[in-house]
């Protein structure tokens, strides 16, 4: 009958028609059996109706082509309009969900499910990248309604999510704390990139977490009294510090801070050192042993020993921090000490050393 129906002389040719009503009945069909069931569902029982209704609708088209073949083949050609299956998809996506304007009734689920997910509760991941990728299939494998109708959203949600979170942490939180919350929530995020979202979708979805609990909160975090960077060089918290270069580094600026506030702390240890060289030199006697300007410059080697290893170790060996360290010492180490450079104790220091054998010689 179709074909009896396409091959006509006009005005018997009613292909046109055919294609017409096509369009019509799938778009009721949606309309007055497929919203309606959705609309009846909430939460996770929405996105299950949501994927049992894709998955029909898709079989349903897949029937309907073989039944109007004919007009798929010649008319659609001939006529330059969409396929019947193009025609068949783009009903569903603009009318149930993955498209701008549509009712968006399944983004607000998806986002509400991610959400119970980060505040502790369990969900189907399974069904969630299910009813994920089928941005993708709507789009026939472009991720144009992923990125545009799925994504952005998500990240605004997520957004949302971590500065609300961050704003109750840093004022709760030491910052050991912190970062532990941070390098467990960035974990998450991206266990959940691998369960259920596209794998693009991860630098942009960590970038936009570290934004909120890291990039706006970086000085406060790095300047927390008897917990911050300053707190943390002073009580030698090896494992915390790595882990503050472990986050920082991932971020713009991040390790300047930091090792701004490294090469401060250990130019300041400098300066007691040279301080307590300058207030020993008066009462310096003959039978005192060593010099205190000799103690001093063993004093300048033992605290360069100390921050390499941190250098070497807590901050990967990073130039930035090998340039902090060298900065650090010529701040204290330009400063004279009972009168002497430090040129001149370093040389001194080293004739007395091998005046001694080479005892104390320094490998």
């Amino acid at each position: 009958t179709i074909y009896n129906m396409c091959t006509q002389k006009a005005p018997h040719d009613y292909s046109q028609e055919l294609y017409d009503k096509y369009t019509e009945a799938v778009e009721d069909y949606i309309l007055t059996i497929v919203l309606p069931s959705l609309k009846k569902k909430h939460d996770e029982f929405l996105l299950k109706e949501l994927e049992k209704r894709c998955q029909s609708h898709k079989l349903m088209v897949k029937w309907l082509l073989k039944f109007f073949h004919y007009l798929d083949k010649f008319f659609i050609k001939r006529a330059e309009v969409p396929a019947l299956n193009e025609v068949g998809l783009s009903c569903f996506r603009n009318l149930v969900g993955f498209s701008s304007s549509s009712m968006r009734f399944d983004e607000v689920c998806i986002l509400y499910q991610i959400d119970q997910e980060r505040e502790g509760e369990k969900i189907d991941r399974g069904l969630l990248k299910t009813v994920i990728n089928l941005y993708i299939e709507m789009g026939k494998g472009k991720m144009d309604y992923y990125v545009n109708d799925f994504e952005e959203a998500m990240l605004r949600d997520s957004a949302c999510h971590y500065s609300r979170k961050a704003s109750t942490w840093i004022v709760e939180d030491t910052c050991p704390e912190y970062m532990l919350k941070v390098e467990e929530c960035l974990k998450k995020e991206k266990e959940r990139v691998s369960h259920y979202l596209h794998a693009d979708s991860e630098t942009k979805l960590l970038e936009k977490v570290q934004n909120q609990v890291l990039v706006t909160y970086t000085n406060q975090l790095l300047e927390k009294e008897d917990s911050g960077c300053r707190a943390l060089l002073k009580d030698e918290k090896v494992e915390d510090l790595t882990r503050m270069y472990s986050l920082f580094h991932k971020i713009p600026k991040g390790i300047e801070l930091v090792a701004e506030i490294f090469k401060q702390h250990i130019a300041a240890e400098g300066m007691v050192a040279v301080q307590q060289a300058a207030d020993a030199a008066p009462n310096k006697t003959e039978s005192s042993g060593g010099s205190p300007e000799q103690d001093f410059v063993q004093k300048a080697f033992e605290i360069h020993d100390k921050y390499m290893v941190y250098v070497k170790g807590c901050f990967a060996d990073n130039t930035i921090f090998h340039k902090a360290l060298k900065e650090a010492f010529e701040v204290f180490c330009n400063k004279s000490v009972a009168g002497s450079s430090t040129a001149e104790l370093l040389a001194s220091y080293c004739d007395n050393t091998l005046k001694k054998g080479g005892n104390e010689q320094r490998h």
